[in-house]
């Protein structure tokens, strides 16, 4: 047969095995949690029919294998009668069952290193020193070689222990309200800031938090009921006033924590929300200068998104470009109407500007890397823009933390140093000022780092 003949009959057969492996992956796979007897027996049949295909396949891709040899020697006398001798030896690749190890996924490669994996390098080397290769088919098979390395396992996220306990116990009621329509909101800014929780999940982890806080509430008023926390040591000491007094001082921390830990469960989403928006307004602009000059190829525009995403720049904006292929590819939707869709559930209003006019654009036949072009040229101008307030508000809130942290302690220190000596008001001691002090400027050099932190997301 002729090297073109076996070239193609080899890479169908490779195709095959590629076809045959992944059933044998999906089976493995469903015959481990199988528990009928019955049905284990039909899976098992089916797994060795493929074994016997995919044994009859390999022999038929080795005989190709040893039938093709592209090297041709030069010809004189001394190389004529080593490749005389190298015919007469017989090399067999055999490929390694794949049957005998545990069935892995791994990343799509070329057809040849679909049967060399990483237990054939010893052969691979057989291969290196019989042939005696040279440049770049010994380049060739050094890549192989770490290709065969680079075996990827699949990651499977695990569930969420304390989501499952929520639901156990408050889905049924979430269910009932999501009905009604009384999360509505909620259920908006979940999907838009990405959260990997449906809105029933998300409503019954809020009730489930609120009912912890509760006990957490109770054990606070109670242990303010008795004891009470002081300045001086030791701090934490028995209460001698009325107990009545007392309840009615504490009482607000039995309501208060569940409150507030409702409340905080239920915004933030939204606060996530705006955060993810801030992030993909920093990259949008940059990512749009890309578009541009991908869109000026004159390429299908959906390709644009596959580039974006494969440069694994736009962490961010990955997600969302991400939510289109995938509403193309599996759900079926055309480019058109993935791209309204991706425009009513993006956090960020400048992306959602951005899809509507894609989508207007190509309704319109439009041109597209003109679109790009000044879009890019807008955001980055708004960009520089939103820079320059952020430098200027970083100037204020250095003259706020330097008067708060550095001025304000020692002018209240001297305050309270003078009180102690003149005997006038309060009268504390050394200790207890000492403490004060460092307190408040632990406190707030920890909600100044807060509060810069949520404005810089």
């Amino acid at each position: 047969m002729k090297i073109e003949n076996l070239i193609k009959e080899l890479k169908n057969n490779v195709e095959k095995e590629k076809k045959v492996v992944r059933e044998l992956n999906i089976l493995y796979k469903h015959f481990i949690k199988l528990k009928g007897d019955e049905e284990k027996k039909m899976v098992s049949s089916q797994l060795q029919s493929l074994k016997k295909h995919l044994k009859e396949s390999n022999n038929r891709a080795s005989r190709n294998l040893r039938s093709m040899y592209l090297a041709k020697p030069l010809p004189n006398i001394a190389k004529k009668a080593e490749s005389k001798t190298l015919e007469k030896k017989e090399t067999k690749i055999v490929p390694v069952d794949l049957l005998k190890q545990p069935i892995i996924t791994r990343p799509q490669s070329s057809d040849i290193d679909v049967i060399l994996n990483p237990t054939n390098r010893k052969k691979l080397i057989k291969l290196d020193k019989m042939f005696k290769l040279e440049g770049l088919e010994k380049e060739t098979l050094k890549r192989l070689k770490k290709k065969s390395e680079k075996v990827k396992k699949e990651k499977e996220k695990k569930p969420n222990n304390y989501a499952k306990k929520a639901n156990r116990f408050f889905s049924k009621n979430s269910i009932k309200l999501l009905d009604k329509k009384m999360f509505k909101t909620l259920e908006r800014d979940l999907i838009k800031a990405n959260l990997q929780y449906t809105p029933t999940t998300y409503i019954s982890m809020i009730f489930y938090t609120t009912f912890l806080s509760i006990l957490v509430g109770i054990f606070l008023t109670a242990f303010f009921l008795f004891f009470k926390i002081g300045a001086e040591l030791p701090i934490v000491t028995l209460i001698t006033e009325n107990l009545n007094l007392r309840i009615l001082k504490v009482i607000w921390l039995l309501i208060a924590t569940p409150a507030i830990t409702f409340l905080i469960m239920y915004i933030y989403p939204s606060l996530e929300k705006k955060s993810t928006a801030h992030r993909i307004d920093h990259e949008l602009p940059f990512a749009a200068i890309n578009m541009a000059a991908i869109s000026g190829s004159l390429i299908d525009p959906s390709k644009i998104f596959n580039i974006i995403i494969t440069t694994k720049e736009y962490p961010h904006l990955s997600k969302e470009f991400t939510k289109i292929m995938n509403e193309i590819n599996i759900h079926g939707y055309n480019f058109v109407g993935a791209l309204r869709n991706a425009s009513f559930n993006s956090p960020s209003k400048k992306l959602s500007e951005l899809f509507s006019g894609l989508a207007t654009t190509i309704n319109s036949g439009g041109d597209l890397p003109n679109f790009f072009d000044e879009r890019s040229k807008s955001l980055l101008f708004d960009h520089r823009l939103e820079m320059e307030k952020q430098a200027k508000s970083a100037e204020t809130f250095m003259d706020i933390y330097i008067s708060l942290v550095v001025a304000a302690p020692m002018i209240l220190m001297l305050l309270l140093i003078m009180m102690k000596i003149s005997g006038l008001g309060i009268a504390m001691s050394t200790n207890t000022i000492t403490l004060i002090m460092v307190l408040g400027v632990s406190i707030i050099n920890i909600v100044f780092l807060a509060f810069l932190e949520l404005k810089k997301d």
